[in-house]
């Protein structure tokens, strides 16, 4: 876009859930956020998605909102790129909204993970999903008491279709003790990775933090099943971090937290490291760039963290209903502008 003068809108929203989401953070009913839309003298305009999760970063929704408010409605472009490092998801947003949408030609389509409910609920979803043609599955742990997570595992690994695999999600959720029961269980399961063990929550003192991050390493060490870190990428310096460490495990991406996804990206691609691109359960503003980069990631392929939708009561907010393969021209037909106006 141009250097010139742009004109820069907001809008809030609190969306429900169409049914609740049950993490070891908690049960969620809605999803707050913003989102924001640029326009350059020559009337072309783009959107972007600022949608800060609880538990992941000390940003908030009405940090971003106050920002946007001091801003106004006609900014320079170079003022947006001053914004403080803290508002990462709302540098992200603005960065997005200035960005041309291109969708990669290659790959024709992507593998999408299946999410299961948490609890006992998940056999019976697991064998829905394998007859509609999943294959590779994601399931919340750390919610309920381990010892019947722990009984449900082998019905849930017994219910997988052939060359089927699960992803455990733990949101951080155990102690060391719980972590090693659930990594000694996994070892010869097809289990392709356990999502967060162990996380320090945001907040943590620097000594904390380095206690749940050795355990991490620890643990990955440890036991032939693959860690992946999630809440431990809150910032865009945490990738960096984690890479300098030797991380050997997955990277899971929630590209629409980042306030600079394309150096995050690219440093992960110089290292070879396993990434898996999720949603943060956004809307589909937020969703749609992160796919966009999914389509651009230039090694191995592994299924995306897109199995949520349909997820929000209003229609117009969400991405395609899951299904086992996302397309490329689903991502090409998501339109900005329509979730924009049922904002209205």
């Amino acid at each position: 876009m141009s250097t010139a003068r742009l004109r820069l809108q907001y809008r809030r929203y609190r969306l429900p859930f169409r049914a609740p989401v049950r993490t070891a953070h908690g049960v969620w009913t809605h999803r707050e956020g913003l989102l924001v839309r640029i326009e350059d003298p020559a009337g072309r305009a783009g959107w972007g998605e600022c949608a800060p999760l609880p538990g992941w970063t000390a940003e908030t929704v009405d940090a971003a909102e106050g920002a946007l408010r001091e801003l106004g409605d006609g900014v320079e472009e170079t003022t947006l790129d001053r914004l403080p490092l803290s508002l990462a998801c709302l540098r992200g947003a603005l960065a997005a909204a200035r960005e041309a949408f291109v969708v990669p030609p290659e790959p024709a389509a992507l593998g999408v993970a299946a999410l299961l409910p948490a609890g006992g609920e998940a056999p019976a979803r697991l064998a829905v999903q394998a007859e509609a043609g999943f294959r590779v599955f994601k399931w919340k742990v750390g919610v309920g008491d381990p010892a019947d997570e722990l009984g449900l595992l082998d019905e849930l690994c017994g219910r997988l279709p052939a060359g089927g695999r699960l992803r455990l999600d733990a949101n951080g959720a155990w102690e060391r003790r719980i972590a090693e029961r659930w990594l000694e269980r996994c070892a010869e399961r097809p289990i392709e990775f356990v999502e967060q063990p162990v996380v320090a929550p945001p907040g943590a003192s620097e000594r904390d933090r380095r206690r749940a991050e050795d355990l991490l390493q620890g643990l990955a060490a440890s036991y032939p099943t693959p860690l992946a870190l999630d809440e431990s990428l809150a910032g865009d310096g945490d990738v960096e971090r984690w890479l300098a460490a030797g991380w050997p495990g997955f990277f899971v991406l929630k590209l629409s937290l980042h306030g600079a996804p394309e150096s995050t990206l690219a440093a992960l691609a110089r290292a070879g490291a396993r990434v898996v691109f999720s949603s943060a359960l956004e809307t589909r503003v937020g969703a749609a760039h992160a796919l966009r980069r999914a389509w651009a990631w230039p090694g191995e392929r592994h299924a995306l963290g897109f199995g949520v939708w349909p997820l929000f009561a209003a229609r117009a907010l969400d991405g395609p209903a899951a299904a086992p393969f996302l397309r490329r021209e689903d991502v090409l037909a998501l339109d900005l502008e329509e979730a924009w106006n049922a904002l209205a």
